[in-house]
């Protein structure tokens, strides 16, 4: 898939990132991740993203991100466009990116650089190595200490013909609205707060109609019902559905740093497709929180 393809396919519809499985030990399993892929695939999304920040791309080896990314290339093919995250230090981000491509990935979400802060210039040529290092479609994510203002996207736009598309992990209004006026349609703009939905409403009112749902990975019927009601400003179905399950939800998930990743694979788990616990530093729900989350999903009926 061509860089500009990729962008028409990023500029509608429903987006996710599928948790990546590992056993009792904490090793990748490749073989339920594959069946979760299978299971995922045919809701609707409009691409799926392997290893990303909720398939813990942070907690992963090279050779385990190699088999996490071939596991997904070769599950979703022919089914649904898969990108792949990458991230950290710019060299050890572009031989994930590269590793990404050489397996058939169709794009690559540049994840943040984490913990080193880093000035605008630096931000710009670390983008900038990275996309020029591939041929594929590459999606920033502003997020953490990957903060890049309209003027450095402008540099990066003009540098970089194969960055399609912006995602916001951060949530400033003003900062999205000065790069959606900056740089119009330039790039595909995702949205990527956590627990996408409750911001899905008003980010749409910014331009920005397409988000990606961690609720996808154990609830897809509710997570696509949801997307169709924001499509077509349902509001009576996203109020019913945020008043009913998300922020009930996020009451839950908001109980423990990390929890954005941990209560996704124990949805999983509680629906029936058990992608086993998270990786240190994060920690799963509790017994108790297992229970109330339960309750909630059962609340939705049958998905």
């Amino acid at each position: 898939m061509l860089p500009q393809e990729l962008k028409q396919t990023l500029s509608a519809g429903l987006l996710s990132f599928p948790i990546t499985d590992f056993d009792a030990n904490g090793d990748f399993r490749a073989s339920t991740y594959a069946e979760r892929l299978e299971w995922l695939a045919p809701y609707g999304a409009s691409a799926l993203f392997a290893a990303g920040g909720t398939g813990e791309f942070f907690s992963l080896t090279q050779s385990e991100y190699s088999q996490v990314i071939k596991v997904a290339v070769d599950t979703c093919k022919g089914k649904v466009p898969l990108l792949a995250g990458a991230g950290g230090p710019t060299r050890s981000a572009i031989a994930f990116g590269q590793e990404a491509q050489r397996l058939g990935a169709q794009g690559v979400l540049l994840l943040p650089h984490y913990l080193t802060e880093a000035s605008q210039d630096g931000l710009v040529a670390h983008v900038e190595q990275f996309c020029k290092s591939l041929d594929i479609g590459v999606v920033v994510y502003n997020r953490g200490q990957c903060r890049l203002t309209p003027d450095s996207l402008e540099k990066l736009a003009d540098r970089c013909p194969n960055l399609i598309g912006f995602k916001d992990g951060i949530g400033d209004v003003e900062l999205m609205v000065s790069i959606w006026r900056r740089m119009g349609d330039r790039f595909s703009y995702l949205g990527g707060l956590p627990t996408a939905e409750v911001f899905a409403a008003a980010y749409k009112a910014m331009g920005v109609p397409v988000y990606s749902s961690a609720v996808f990975n154990f609830m897809p019927k509710l997570a696509m019902d949801f997307y169709h009601a924001v499509a077509a400003d349902d509001h009576a179905t996203i109020n019913r559905l945020i008043d009913d399950f998300f922020l009930p939800y996020l009451d839950i998930r908001n109980r423990k740093a990390g929890y954005s990743v941990s209560i996704v694979k124990a949805g999983a788990r509680l629906v029936g497709h058990d992608g086993g616990p998270v990786r240190a530093p994060l920690t799963d729900l509790t017994e108790a929180e297992c229970e109330m989350l339960q309750r909630l999903i059962a609340k939705q009926g049958a998905q």
